[in-house]
């Protein structure tokens, strides 16, 4: 996509951010692929995001809450087809066992610190019950909460994420370009060293069944310095500067969104996908890292709960998923480093420092 609009003279916002800051387009990395409009998570119609952050820079709190809505508001008792995979298992995603036995979920995502994971599930359940209080004591629901670990950053053990944070970021979520950066659950994150987060960014597919689009957020808190791979190239031993820690840490979360109709056993097969897109990045998924991924699908409502005696669903071809699998993994190796380039040094507890990339310096070992 151009990087400018010259009928309006606004920035492409696949490529800049809306205060005019270059994301890994915008800097002239040579991403590849189709990208929505927005290159984001809500080029899926009907996905909204939100979030609530907690920041003090030069203090101890550096954390929050990221929301994802996958249909309408008030259709989240309408199961949503999906698919998990945990490429390494040191973390948390409520609702996963139910997802891989029936393939689908309801209510909002929510990411968040280690420590908040099950406030965030207990606060995700209490704002469906106020949503729909027609239902009482007869409310069931499994909603999906998923963490990565802030603690070098922030004060985790103060658990400082409240009920009324995770209410907010879900009531927040909208439509339309999406934070990135140290915001949400991402604020108090660290990729490879450099200060993570937050990112986001999608593809327009046209397989057989016609155009899709498939858009991706991440919570980037993974991988060492010595591994960060950019487009292809080795650049992590060239980015010298201050280190956090010598082994792995941290974990990713990936969660997908795509409005092609997929069975739950393909977008198990999507979710897989992301690993690669984070090994294009540089990380094998080291043993202290939790990088669990969810895809869903926002075709074949089956309408609200209880399910009809019959279930008939539409797919797209098995042989027909190649597009979808390479949208998966260009966006998730995009959507980090989007995340990367949004993200501001951080002063965090104890003054530890965690120093955001040098855009320049990446692009000129990128493209030098």
């Amino acid at each position: 996509m151009a990087d400018e609009d010259h009928s309006t003279g606004h920035l492409d916002p696949a490529a800049f951010a809306p205060g005019g800051r270059a994301r890994a387009r915008g800097l002239g990395l040579p991403m590849p692929g189709v990208t929505g409009p927005l290159n984001a998570i809500t080029d899926v119609a009907g996905v909204t995001a939100g979030f609530t952050t907690l920041r003090e820079n030069g203090g101890a709190i550096h954390t929050g809450v990221t929301a994802i809505l996958p249909p309408a508001t008030g259709d989240l008792l309408h199961p949503v087809w999906a698919g998990v995979f945990s490429m390494n298992g040191n973390g948390e995603m409520t609702g996963a066992h139910w997802i891989r036995d029936a393939g689908w979920f309801t209510g909002p995502i929510t990411i968040t610190n280690t420590f908040s994971v099950g406030l965030a599930h207990h606060a995700a359940l209490k704002w469906m019950a106020q949503r729909f209080p027609a239902l009482g004591e007869d409310l069931w629901a499994l909603p999906v909460a998923a963490e990565t670990y802030d603690g070098y950053l922030s004060d985790i053990s103060g658990f400082h994420v409240m009920e009324a944070h995770v209410l907010a970021a879900i009531e927040g979520a909208s439509p339309g370009p999406v934070a990135e950066g140290c915001v949400g659950g991402g604020t108090g994150m660290i990729a490879y060293e450099f200060k993570g987060g937050t990112g986001t960014a999608s593809r327009r597919v046209s397989p057989r069944a016609g155009e899709h689009t498939v858009g991706v957020l991440v919570q980037a808190n993974h991988g060492i310095r010595p591994w960060l791979t950019i487009c292809g190239k080795r650049v992590g031993e060239a980015l010298t500067g201050p280190r956090t820690h010598a082994v792995e840490r941290g974990s990713i979360i990936v969660v997908i969104a795509t409005d092609a109709p997929l069975l739950p056993g393909q977008l198990e097969r999507l979710a897989r996908r992301a690993a690669i897109g984070i090994g294009r990045g540089g990380t094998p998924s080291g043993n202290s890292s939790g990088d669990i991924f969810l895809a869903f699908s926002t075709a074949n409502d089956p309408g609200p709960l209880p399910e009809p005696p019959v279930l008939a669903l539409k797919a797209v071809s098995n042989d027909d998923l190649d597009a979808l699998y390479l949208a998966v993994v260009e966006g998730v190796e995009e959507a980090v480093l989007n995340a990367m380039l949004a993200a501001e040094t951080t002063t965090g507890k104890h003054g530890r420092v965690v120093e955001a990339i040098d855009a320049e310096k990446l692009k000129a070992l990128v493209l030098g």
